[in-house]
Order: structure tokens, then C-alpha cells, then sequence
């Protein structure tokens, strides 16, 4: 079955409904296993692949930008850079003085980005985290310069308020500057008040493309986490305890009835429930195996009925 591809905003980035988080390759997943999960994702019809310079930074003796060099030793092995849509962010962290968005900082980090993604050129470049103590009018002049330059195709906003996606949407407008033309907010059935509230109505009105991180909610929505001693499973565990309540267990419940009735798993369902909201262009999930990815792949080809979607909706409401 031929995947149909959604387009991100309004910049002409035609992609597939579900985008490969690349925060893993290099840290959870070496470099053989990350070739392996790229070509596998590439060969089931998939095409977006999220990644950021400061991944995987958070890693004791890593220093970030190991994601982007994978990601940059596979395409120039395989020859697929034509095959996929590239997304990298900037602005958080890379030393005590390599971080913002600041014209400057901008035009310096996009070339370390480039040369270890081994590409001439971002498919879509985001703001990884806004930057208060810089001028919006700087920043996105900085952007303008890029995609002039032919070093972006189209840019992206992380972790912005409305407010401030808003503002920031108004400086290219006003300038003639090239817009954000997606989003990227925490997103998942566990996370729904942060973007639904005044984020999603802001995307919807201005068509701008949504790509929700964290979509399964640091593996909580995997249902492998049901009580307290299940957080010693992996190094996520500590991050999903706070999902350990009335509210949480009783999305997982309603994810075990409709898995009971389609015959798929938690994960598969929560990316599906995702993809079929009209506001979300792609779902952002990463894989340490091949197994993991075809769980997320199997999203792809699930159409939730109007009655799953409900009981979900209602299970997670806030």
C-alpha cells in the first residue's frame, strides 16, 4: 500500500505520517543499528527524519552532534539523501557560549550541522527552543539568510509558546522573511493541554505543519510501564512516573480495548491516534530495533474508527 504523504505547512515538503526520531543513533542505538533502522524505515515508504546538533549531548563524554554524524555517514553510504526529508535544529546548548538564536550563532552552527549531516542543505531547520534575550527580527533574518543561501529549504519552531510562534510568524510577515512553517511541541495522548489549548488553533489558522516529540510519552503509551517496579526497565523509566495515575492507567486501559478489537499494540494505536488528528502532520518516535520500528511502521496503515478515537479522546481528556 503506496503511504500518502502530507505536506508540512505550506512549504512544499511532502512527507510521510510519521517522522523517525533520531535522538537515539549514537546513544541507545550504535552506528550499525542505526544504518539498519534508517534503510528499514526508508524501505517501508517512510521519509521524515528528525534529528538536532545538541543529540546526544546529555551523554556522559559525548559532546553532541553524534545523531547528525550518523545520520551523515549513512547517506553519504547509501546515496539516499535524494530518498529523504531532513530535519536538524539549533539553539540548544553545545558549549557554554554555542547556544541561542543569535544571527551570528545561527550561521555558525549551520555549518557544523552540514558538514556532519555530509549535505549541502536542511530540509527543514528549526529553533530547537526559543531565545528570549534575542530580537525575533534577528533570528529570522538569520533564517532569511539560509534559505537564500540555499543552505534551508524551510524552517521550524520547537518548544514555543503561542505567544511567542505568533510573534515570531508576524516579523516575516512584516520583513518578507521566509515563515516557520511548522511546529514541533510535546505531544501525546498524555500531553494534550500544552499544544491542544492555543498552540493547535495558532497551527491550524496559519497552516502550519505539527510534529509532536515525545508521542509516546517517553515509552509510557508502549504499556510496558503499569506500576512502580516496571521503571527499572530501561533508562526512560524515571521519566514516565509521573504518568502513574488515575488518569494514566486509564489511557492504558482504553489502549488495551481497542488493541483487544484491532488486533494491534499501544504504541501502534497512540501513533495512530495521532496521525488521525487533522492538526498533526507527522508524530515524531524513535526505534532501538527493528522490531520497535515496525510497531511504529504498522501505524501507518491503522485507520482508527470514529468509536476507538472517542474512547481514547474521552480516557485522555484534560
Amino acid at each position: 500500500m503506496a503511504i500518502k504523504q502530507r505536506q508540512v505547512g505550506k512549504s512544499g515538503l511532502m512527507v510521510g505520517p510519521l517522522m523517525l526520531g533520531g535522538n537515539v543513533f549514537g546513544w541507545t542505538a550504535n552506528e550499525a543499528t542505526s544504518f539498519k533502522l534508517l534503510d528499514a524505515f526508508l524501505a517501508a515508504g517512510l521519509n521524515f527524519i528528525d534529528t538536532a546538533d545538541m543529540y546526544s549531548s546529555w551523554v556522559p563524554g559525548h559532546q553532541g552532534g553524534e545523531s547528525e554524524t550518523i545520520i551523515g555517514k549513512w547517506l553519504k553510504a547509501s546515496g539516499k539523501r535524494d530518498k529523504i526529508v531532513l530535519a536538524t535544529k539549533v539553539g540548544n546548548p553545545m558549549g557554554p557560549t554555542e547556544k541561542g538564536l543569535s544571527k551570528a550563532y545561527i550561521l555558525r552552527a549551520v555549518e557544523k550541522s552540514l558538514q556532519r549531516l555530509q549535505t549541502d542543505c536542511i530540509d527543514l531547520y528549526q529553533s530547537h527552543l526559543d531565545d528570549a534575550d534575542t530580537p525575533q527580527e534577528q533570528t529570522m533574518e538569520a533564517f532569511a539568510t539560509l534559505v537564500k543561501q540555499g543552505k534551508a529549504r524551510a524552517l521550524g519552531a520547537s518548544n514555543f509558546t503561542a505567544g511567542r510562534l505568533a510573534s515570531a510568524l508576524e516579523v516575516s510577515r512584516k520583513n518578507g522573511y521566509p515563515r516557520y512553517e511548522c511546529l514541533q511541541p510535546q505531544y501525546n495522548l498524555c500531553e494534550r493541554e500544552g499544544f491542544e489549548k492555543e498552540l493547535e488553533p495558532l497551527c491550524m489558522k496559519e497552516g502550519l505543519g505539527v510534529i509532536g516529540y515525545y508521542s509516546l510519552a517517553s515509552g509510557f503509551l508502549t504499556g510496558k510501564y503499569r506500576c512502580e517496579a516496571d521503571l527499572t526497565k530501561s533508562p526512560r523509566g524515571g521519566g514516565v512516573k509521573k504518568y502513574l495515575n488515575a488518569r494514566g492507567l486509564g489511557i492504558l486501559k482504553a489502549l488495551d480495548e481497542v488493541a483487544e478489537q484491532t488486533g494491534e499494540s499501544p504504541a501502534t494505536i497512540s501513533l495512530a491516534w495521532m496521525m488521525a488528528r487533522p492538526s498533526i502532520t507527522a508524530p515524531i518516535a524513535s526505534a532501538t530495533s527493528i522490531e520497535q520500528l515496525w510497531e511504529l511502521v504498522a501505524a501507518t496503515e491503522l485507520e482508527l474508527d470514529h468509536a476507538a478515537i472517542t474512547k481514547l479522546d474521552l480516557a485522555s481528556a484534560w
